[in-house]
């Protein structure tokens, strides 16, 4: 089904009326229909570009597909498993009907007990679809808020720089720790992310369960897609 542009952000002098604008576009996005569209395993499975993608990326058991149930109201639109590591594909949903934005469910990254020929074609599959998928607006990265940035964060990090791919950090599962803690894990991600050419400079924290961040989020995706 052919892609029809998400519709352009309008303008105010008012930041704040600005930002409720794009916050109210965001509901009633995501508020209408999100559908399947197909899994690609190799880039040749790749659908057409034909518009605006918003990848997501993160560490196995980090609440990826949690996440993304919530952002699009379902319970079962993406996956849900106890088993790290199990999507090995790019998948793929559109948000409207016809379609407006594509979001991409990346393969989860850091299962320490995937084969090494696993982990190899894991990262040629996904090095090769941020180096060469033009209508790709952003990446988000999600982190734990429980253990913050760990060292293969940071790897996926130099690799969206090194793509010259634009990311935003999400804190995930941000009800499971107290909040001065989660103050404390937002500035110190704040700060390695301030580090980083490509990333975006505002982190947002969420959490699945709570609903927390989920509005932020999607008006981030929002206008991600029609920057």
């Amino acid at each position: 089904m052919a892609c029809t542009s998400p519709t352009r952000i309008r303008r105010r002098p008012e930041v704040e009326q600005e930002h409720e604008d794009i916050v109210e576009q965001a509901r009633k996005l995501f508020s209408g229909p999100v559908d399947f569209l197909k899994s690609a395993p190799t880039l040749k499975f790749l659908p057409d570009p034909e518009c605006p993608e918003i990848a997501f990326a993160g560490r196995s058991n980090v609440g990826k597909s949690s996440l993304l149930n919530a952002l699009t109201n379902r319970k079962g639109l993406a996956r849900t498993s106890n088993t790290p590591g199990r999507t090995q594909e790019l998948n793929f949903f559109d948000v409207g009907r016809p379609p407006q934005i594509r979001l991409v469910d990346m393969p989860g990254y850091g299962f320490a007990e995937a084969p090494k020929d696993l982990v190899k074609r894991w990262r040629f599959l996904v090095n090769d679809f941020l180096r060469g998928r033009a209508v790709l607006r952003r990446a988000f990265v999600l982190v734990d808020s429980r253990h913050g940035l760990k060292p293969v964060d940071l790897e996926i990090m130099d690799m969206l720089d090194s793509a010259a791919v634009n990311y935003q950090l999400v804190l995930t599962k941000a009800d499971k720790i107290k909040p001065t803690e989660l103050a404390v894990v937002l500035e110190q991600t704040t700060a390695e992310s301030a580090k980083h050419a490509a990333a975006h400079p505002q982190l947002i924290a969420t959490s699945s369960e709570t609903g927390s961040g989920i509005t932020e989020l999607r008006a981030a995706i929002l206008e991600a897609a029609t920057s």
